[in-house]
């Protein structure tokens, strides 16, 4: 089985098995308000498993080894097994194989499921350590939502708005690794303004925010709220040079800091899930107007 739709009330939603991606979102007239992979990212919304960003000169290593390992991780690259299909939910399973332990010594089960609701999309990643040591992981999800999302509009009439205040500092990238400085947040109160020169420096990541949700919209038309349980940290992308689409991205991990190049173990960020333990990590896409 190659993908399943699911629909819902207001919602439908179409899941592949390769990444377990999530490849379409449509609202209850049918506007698509994914991302379709268009030349300027040829993804929609890959799944971050086991790290989340890079590791400095793409390497991890683990107990005096060197194991390759790319940005993101295996997972959005890799066929998961459909473990339960329906017309509402589907579960998809990715488990340690002999290509895996070659990039990530590790042992695990990576569980992806997702559910619709009324106008709201659920995903859930369930990792399990079935290995006999500590299980070190990052996991994190990437979607891609239209920008804008409704045409007529132009980019700069939408902005985020949070739940909170936040008033943090943010940290950016230099050559996908985590500069250590800091930078001031362009967030004023809750509120971000969006346009393509936002993203000229990568990623503006969020590592320590205060809200668990943001709203996504222009002054009129189809709107997006997303929120999230478990994660620590959030990412918001586009692609540098300008694309139309704006990534929100929760995350439990981050990328190696420019200079950090220890134990992979050691690095910031990550869940060390105790042998036979898991973790349990949620967000939730709702369908709204304004």
């Amino acid at each position: 089985m190659e993908q399943v739709a699911l629909h819902g009330d207001g919602i439908s939603a179409t899941i592949v098995g390769q990444g377990a991606e999530l490849v379409s979102l449509r609202n209850a007239e049918g506007l698509e308000l994914l991302w379709q992979a268009g030349p300027e990212w040829r993804r929609h919304s890959p799944v971050l498993f086991p790290i989340v960003g890079r590791l400095k000169g793409d390497q991890l290593r683990h107990r005096g080894q060197l194991y390759p390992l790319t940005q993101h991780g295996f997972a959005r690259d890799k066929p998961f097994a459909w473990a339960e299909t329906g017309p509402r939910s589907c579960t998809l399973v990715l488990t340690d194989d002999a290509d895996t332990l070659a990039r990530y010594p590790f042992a695990f089960r990576l569980a992806v499921t997702y559910t619709l609701e009324r106008r709201r999309l659920d995903i859930s990643f369930d990792i399990t350590n079935t290995g006999d040591e500590t299980l070190p992981a990052s996991v994190g999800a990437h979607p891609a939502f239209n920008w804008p999302l409704q045409q007529g509009l132009a980019k700069t009439d939408y902005r985020l708005t949070f739940a909170q205040n936040e008033p943090a500092p943010i940290r950016r990238l230099k050559d996908g690794l985590m500069l250590a400085a800091p930078q001031p947040t362009p967030i004023e109160g809750k509120t971000l303004a969006l346009s393509e020169r936002l993203f000229d420096a990568d990623a503006v990541i969020l590592d320590q925010p205060a809200s668990a949700s943001v709203h996504y919209a222009a002054g009129q038309g189809p709107a997006i709220e997303v929120a999230w349980q478990g994660f620590k940290e959030l990412g918001i992308w586009s692609k540098p040079g300008g694309a139309p689409f704006l990534c929100i991205e929760p995350w439990h991990g981050l990328a190696s800091p420019v200079d950090f190049d220890g134990e992979f173990a050691d690095k910031p960020g990550l869940m060390l899930i105790a042998p036979g333990e898991k973790r349990v990590l949620s967000y939730q896409v709702k369908l709204t107007s304004t």
